[in-house]
């Protein structure tokens, strides 16, 4: 890597970083779970009925199966998510968003919404915003399975 290169990469490194551990500690303060339990709440929120097939609740969370029964047992403890069985497929289960589990997504959502804003939005111009927006389809396009790069493969990221 070119010197400018390293740089940018390094920063990019140092900010990810902190960025992960700042929404950690706020959601560990605010509701006692961490950012990829919150992220599963969400997912499972914007999904159809509020149910996800656990595999690809995993493939978009980019966690194993593994880790996301882990996660999803500790959800179900808390009354925020259910377990139900595939009828099409005797392996299969969804993981299901419970009222309980919304309820507590819309109390701590404005907090967490609240610590993105302050720790990266309000930072950015509206320009820098736009760029860092477009950079980051532009990866995530390259980098997602199949991927061309292009914003077309991810319009959820739009």
């Amino acid at each position: 890597m070119s010197d400018e290169e390293q740089h940018t990469w390094q920063a990019y490194l140092h900010a990810t970083t902190l960025l992960e551990d700042h929404l950690d500690r706020q959601l560990q303060r605010d509701a006692k779970m961490p950012h990829v339990y919150y992220g599963l709440l969400a997912q499972l929120s914007g999904a159809p009925h509020g149910r996800l097939r656990m595999t690809e609740l995993a493939k978009n969370a980019k966690i194993t199966r593994s880790r996301l029964s882990h996660a999803v047992a500790r959800l179900e403890g808390n009354g925020w998510v259910r377990r139900e069985d595939c009828p099409s497929d005797k392996r299969g289960q969804f993981a299901v968003l419970t009222d309980d589990g919304r309820a507590m997504l819309r109390e701590i959502a404005p907090g967490h919404v609240a610590a993105v804003r302050q720790a990266l939005f309000d930072r950015l111009t509206s320009q820098q915003q736009q760029s860092l927006g477009e950079i980051m389809r532009i990866i995530a396009g390259g980098l997602q399975p199949g991927g061309t790069g292009a914003d077309a493969d991810l319009p959820w990221l739009r």
